[in-house]
């Protein structure tokens, strides 16, 4: 896609964010003051503002929405004398308070995010310090570290429904102008007609409400707090407060696989020899191997038995790794002093624990020491590996080549203390070592076996080294890292002349297990029509064995594995190979994804599309979010990220709507996420019940708001059509400010509480999530039915109150508001589908307020009237023929066209 900055804006900022120029860097150390570039802060910084940008930063996110800056201009206008409508307040109080709530609200949520790093940043500071040795430098620090250079800036996310309002309120602003130029038209045009045009739009901004916003924010605010108080979701965060509704509308979500699907906890599962294999079942055997070889005296080599094969095997495995034992309550300090004596050390198993940057290399070393070769202890120059008897061996580490993600392999080479026996050991990907191993006709067969069983494979190979050979090797190699030019090409080279016909001693084979009810989940979201596309760094095999045990890929379902592709032709030919395909689940690699995206992008996307489930292996972490931005451009469906490292938080930062998993690689991607859970399977819960509760309820609080605001605007039309067309209020002052907040806020509020399923049935039928991905809830055809509604009522209330009122004007005022006020609380009990106790107080205390302000309101309303009963009866004819024809059309509909959620809970 094509990047570059389009329009002057975007040039700016593309100006402001270009790349800072790289120099050389030299460190002094215990030279402080000999630094002369200061280097950024090693913080992690998830906030959005800071004390300057916060108020331009929200008060720009507020008024790029239509709404609010058309409130702004009706506001402004008030202080033109010839434009003035009624109070200056009726107009600067309501948006002043809408101002107001919403730079409290994200104050809150900004201090969370700052409390939130703070905490995350003392903790990485602990882990610092607590050793007291500086032993290390850390040269790249904050926003230079490559964890953070992956992630983008946190963006303010906008929902879909709020965009769909915004569509709806600039329709409404269309209706109000038209409605204003019809005035101004059936005036004749008389006098200073563009004045009087102005004054009718400012007359009838009722029609856009001013507290939609304010409603709409408060009840985000609403859902947010009951979704981390459900009991049912222990430790769900919702970090971002301003898209609850998004979790109801979601078509694609985009999972990780290690630690999201599967527990990043790795088993030993299996031990294969080329002749042999060994199973959990099988593994006391390997142990009694074990014990045996080391309780008799070497035997002189002629053939090799299966026990010194095992042998060998094992001790492998015990040597080649990153693994260090870390004791915690050590004798004498024995695990920080290497060089206190072995008898001083204190190698009992319960203090033991096992620090690795990979849990693979973790797994291993804990399955030799279940089968009796323990690793004991470990410093920068030798190994130290206890026997069944109990007898210790020292190994000096000579050499260690780290694995890496171009090499897929990591080796070292030790010589053991006892015998000064040199040996070069290796152990990778089977991809990197088959080329290495010596010639077999096992391991890509096993190999694959061990795939499809969903396990992590692991080829380990040995070569015994003569004196002469390594001090050749050494002094080649060190020559190599002492180049200047092309030092990795030279020290690969050097490294490569030892990795040649290396003799293959076993494949290993790890399993990563499945979260708690990952199945079931996954089940859920598919019956609720969400495409699932499993995006990871795993193996092709690997991924396709989670994705099928998962159920990530129903059991019926046919998997099409996309065949790696370099070129254009390549990528032509097999997606017409995919296109004849129907309802099956896709796997492709992320070299293949990316020729394909070069050459075919519309077409790839088009087809995946289609697919039930995607799975995308050999994945980067920039790929991942380049995936979600395909979807958001090629699709008009809204997109969810889940996942629980560092590597996710780019595309949980890209998605419409991210989640984050605490997982056991730390709390980034948590932090950097919209919602925060504990474990997977709560995200079927997240969805079907609180992202159904937060859409339908948002969606009818805001369209029963625009309906309070147009059927006044409908009134004050009535009222200056049959007034000679006069830009005159109907309502002045308090009239209109309480209407809008104390009269009628809080059983509109209520709405928040309403729900039209339990969720004990939203989770026992999933399909009803479809329903509103489709959008249904908020809509031109709903909007239009509300304006019907509201020009309607706003009529019957107004031509009413004009036919029924006594001798003076004044009566028509105290007729029609009142018969307004007990509408707007009928027609809230009519919205309602589930009765909450609190929306029956929220009702009778509207109610309440309403009377008892009568006795406040005599500027408006003539007491002596508005307590007989002509003005009872009268105020309750107009109120029920208001509202009775909608009752029974309700009823109505319900018995003749129920909606599929109330043929379950009747």
């Amino acid at each position: 896609t094509d990047r570059r900055p389009k329009g002057c804006c975007e040039c700016l900022v593309h100006t402001c964010r270009r790349k800072k120029e790289l120099k050389v860097r030299t460190v002094w150390l215990g030279h402080p003051e000999k630094c002369e570039e200061k280097y950024p802060k090693n913080a992690i910084k998830n906030q959005k503002y800071n004390i300057v940008t916060f108020v331009p930063g929200v008060l720009y996110q507020q008024f790029k929405f239509f709404l609010n800056l058309y409130f702004l201009v009706v506001a402004c206008s008030q202080f033109v004398p010839s434009l003035k409508i009624g109070y200056l307040y009726t107009y600067w109080a309501p948006l002043g308070f809408v101002l107001a709530v919403t730079m409290v609200r994200e104050a809150v949520d900004e201090v969370r995010r700052c409390r939130r790093d703070k905490e995350m940043n003392s903790q990485l500071y602990s882990k610092l310090t607590v050793r007291g040795t500086v032993i290390g430098v850390v040269i790249y620090t904050g926003k230079e570290m490559r964890s953070v250079l992956n992630t983008s800036q946190s963006k303010n996310k906008v929902g879909l429904l709020d965009l769909e309002l915004n569509r709806l309120t600039k329709a409404l602003f269309l209706a109000q102008v038209v409605l204003s130029v019809v005035m101004v038209t059936l005036q004749g045009f008389l006098g200073p007609w563009f004045r009087n045009l102005f004054r009718f739009v400012v007359l009838f901004s009722y029609i856009i409400p001013i507290s939609l916003r304010v409603n709409l924010d408060m009840g985000k605010s609403a859902y947010g707090w009951m979704i981390m108080k459900d009991e049912n979701i222990p430790g769900t965060v919702v970090r971002t407060s301003t898209i609850p509704e998004e979790l109801g509308r979601l078509v694609y979500l985009l999972t990780d696989k290690t630690g999201t699907l599967t527990q990043n906890e790795m088993v030993f599962k299996r031990l294969h020899l080329g002749t042999v294999s060994y199973g959990m079942d099988t593994m006391d055997e390997i142990q009694s191997h074990i014990i045996q070889s080391y309780a008799q005296p070497p035997a002189p080599k002629v053939r090799k038995s299966v026990s010194s094969r095992i042998h060998e095997a094992v001790k492998a495995i015990a040597l080649c790794h990153n693994v260090t034992p870390v004791y915690e309550s050590c004798v004498n300090g024995a695990s920080t002093e290497p060089e206190s004596t072995e008898a001083d050390q204190d190698f009992s198993d319960d203090n033991r624990t096992y620090q690795a940057s990979s849990p693979d290399d973790v797994a291993l070393v804990r399955w030799t020491e279940s089968v009796g070769l323990t690793l004991v202890n470990r410093d920068l120059t030798s190994l130290q590996l206890k026997t069944p008897a109990g007898h210790i061996l020292t190994y000096y580490i000579l050499q260690i080549f780290p694995f890496t993600s171009e090499s897929k392999r990591m080796g070292i080479i030790v010589r053991e203390e006892a015998t000064g026996d040199i040996t070069f050991y290796m152990k990778g990907a089977d991809v990197a070592m088959a080329s290495i191993v010596q010639y077999n006709d096992w391991l890509e067969e096993e190999c694959g076996n061990m795939a499809r069983e969903g396990l992590r494979t692991l080829v380990v190979a040995k070569k015994s080294l003569t004196e002469e050979q390594y001090q050749d090797f050494e002094s080649r190699y060190n020559q190599a890292k002492l180049s200047i030019h092309d030092r990795a090409l030279k020290v690969a080279a050097v490294v490569e002349s030892l990795e040649r016909e290396m003799e293959l001693l076993c494949l290993t084979g790890v399993e990563d297990q499945l979260q708690a009810d990952v199945r079931p989940t996954l089940e859920l979201l598919r019956n609720a029509g969400i495409k699932i596309w499993m995006l990871t760094g795993d193996k092709l095999e690997t991924a396709t064995c989670i994705a099928k045990s998962s159920h990530l890929v129903s059991r019926n379902q046919d998997i099409h594995v996309f065949k790696p592709v370099s070129n254009r032709g390549e990528a032509h030919l097999e997606l017409n190979a995919f296109r004849r395909k129907h309802d099956c689940a896709l796997v492709i690699s992320g070299d293949s994804l990316e020729v394909c995206l070069r050459y075919y992008e519309h077409e790839f996307v088009e087809l995946a599309c289609q697919c039930p489930a995607v799975v995308c292996c050999r994945c980067s972490p920039t790929q991942k979010a380049q995936i979600v931005r395909l979807l958001q451009q090629h699709t008009d469906n809204r997109t969810c990220a889940i996942g629980d490292g560092g590597n996710d938080v780019s595309m949980i930062q890209a998605a419409d709507c991210g989640i984050g998993i605490e997982g056991k690689e730390g709390k980034q991607a948590s932090l950097a996420a919209d919602f925060s859970i504990t474990q997977f399977k709560h995200i079927g819960r997240l969805l079907m019940v609180h992202g159904r509760n937060s859409y339908k309820r948002s969606a009818a609080l805001g369209q029963f708001v625009m309906h309070r605001g147009m059927i006044i605007s409908t009134m004050q039309a009535v009222f200056s059509s049959i007034f000679y067309f006069a830009s005159v209020p109907l309502y002045q002052g308090f009239l209109m400010v309480g209407y809008a907040t104390i009269y009628t806020m809080f059983p509109v509020f209520s709405l928040v509480l309403d729900q039209d399923v339990k969720p004990e049935m939203a989770l026992l039928y999933p399909e009803l999530y479809k329903d509103l991905t489709k959008g249904r809830s908020l809509s031109f055809k709903t909007f239009l039915i509300w304006v019907l509604i509201s020009v309607y009522q706003g009529g019957i209330l107004m031509y009413g109150a004009l036919v029924l009122f006594d001798q003076e004007f004044v009566h028509v005022v105290a007729i029609s508001f009142t018969a307004l006020i007990l509408t707007e609380l009928l027609m809230v009990a009519l919205t309602v589908r589930t009765w909450h106790w609190l929306m029956v107080v929220a009702e009778l205390i509207s109610l309440g307020c309403y009377l008892a302000s009568l006795a406040f309101l005599n500027e408006y309303f003539d007491l002596s009237f508005i307590t007989t009963w002509v003005f009872l009866w009268k105020v309750c004819v107009i109120t029920l023929v208001s509202c009775l024809p909608l009752y029974i059309i309700k009823y109505l509909k319900r018995k003749f066209s129920p909606p599929s959620y109330s043929k379950l809970s009747s």
